[in-house]
C-alpha cells in the first residue's frame, strides 16, 4: 500500500520546506561547499542527507512498537511530539535568522571521507532522532493500516527530498553563499516560514485524535 496522493503531496510539501530552512546541516554542506569545492560540498550533503534512513528505521520501529502495545501510547507520543514541533517553531520565529556558515580550511579530504563524515553526523544527532519521532507520525493514517509501512515511506521520502535538496546547495553553494550575504533578512523569512510550519504541525498534533 502506497501512501495516498494528499498524504504524499502534505508530506512532501512540508519536509522541502522545513529542509529548505536554515538550521545546522544545510549551513554546513553550504559552508563546505564554499570553503572546499563543489563537489565536497554535494557529498557531504549527499552523506547528510543519507543519514535520514538510520532515523526512518528508529521511527518505523518506534513508532510500530508503540501502535501495538497500546493506541494511548501513541496518542501520548503524538502529543509529544505536537508540543516539541511547537517549541521548535516557537524558537524559529525567535531566531535572528543570522546565517552562520562553518569556516573550514580547505584539505585534501577525500569525496568519500566527507560524504561519511555527513552521513555521521546526521545518523548520532540525537535532535534529528527526536525530530523524526515527531514529524513522521503526523502524516500517519492509522484507519488505513500498515502503520510501519506509511512511516517507513514517510522516512524515505523525506531522504529522497534531503538528497536532492542538499545536492542542489553543495552544487550552488558559491552562489547561495552570495545571495545570503547580501540578502541578510533572507534566512530570517525563511525561519519565519518553518516556523510557522512546525507550529501548524504541532498544534495539528495536539488537537487531532
Amino acid at each position: 500500500m502506497l501512501l495516498a496522493p494528499e498524504q504524499f503531496l502534505g508530506f512532501l510539501l512540508a519536509a522541502m520546506l522545513i529542509t529548505a530552512s536554515p538550521g545546522p546541516d544545510n549551513l554546513m554542506v553550504l559552508g563546505v561547499g564554499i570553503s572546499r569545492g563543489r563537489k565536497q560540498g554535494i557529498a557531504f550533503g549527499l552523506g547528510c542527507a543519507l543519514g535520514c534512513l538510520s532515523h526512518t528505521v528508529l521511527a518505523t520501529l518506534g513508532v510500530s512498537a508503540l501502535i501495538a502495545a497500546s493506541p494511548l501510547a501513541f496518542t501520548t507520543l503524538k502529543m509529544c511530539g505536537g508540543l516539541y514541533l511547537v517549541w521548535l517553531g516557537a524558537q524559529a520565529w525567535r531566531s535572528s535568522g543570522a546565517t552562520r556558515l562553518e569556516k573550514l580550511a580547505t584539505s585534501n579530504e577525500s569525496f568519500r571521507h566527507l560524504f561519511a563524515k555527513g552521513l555521521l553526523a546526521n545518523a548520532i544527532n540525537p535532535k534529528v532522532v527526536l525530530f523524526f519521532l515527531s514529524f513522521l507520525p503526523q502524516f500517519v493514517i492509522v484507519e488505513r493500516g500498515a502503520v510501519s509501512w506509511q512511516t517507513a515511506q514517510l522516512g524515505l521520502v523525506f531522504t529522497a527530498q534531503a538528497l536532492l535538496l542538499f545536492g542542489l546547495l553543495g552544487y550552488f553553494s558559491g552562489a547561495v553563499g552570495q545571495w545570503l550575504g547580501r540578502t541578510p533578512r533572507a534566512g530570517l523569512w525563511l525561519d519565519r516560514i518553518a516556523g510557522t510550519v512546525f507550529v501548524a504541525l504541532g498544534l495539528r498534533l495536539i488537537v487531532t485524535r
